[in-house]
């Protein structure tokens, strides 16, 4: 069962430590739902920096009121395409 997390009701410094300790939980091929109240493009963007080539990310829903992004752990170290080293 794929975990839907809702960070609407949660405080907004609160977001992205459980996002991101939901997404460390997952299996390689396991993937998550976000919910949220507003484009998620900085919570992206911290992805890109700390879990690169890690995961996938689809948007289901965008807004206005409600965005939705499916977020899988993709079982990689690094999308294999940078000068990352890993």
């Amino acid at each position: 069962m794929t975990p839907v997390v809702d960070v609407r009701p949660v405080a907004p410094r609160d977001r992205h430590p459980l996002v991101f300790s939901t997404f460390d939980g997952l299996e390689a091929g396991d993937a998550m739902e976000l919910v949220n109240d507003h484009d998620p493009q900085p919570l992206f963007r911290q992805f890109l920096a700390e879990r690169h080539g890690q995961f996938s990310w689809d948007v289901v829903e965008r807004g206005p009121d409600t965005w939705r992004v499916r977020i899988a752990r993709t079982g990689r170290d690094c999308c294999g395409h940078c000068a990352c080293g890993a």
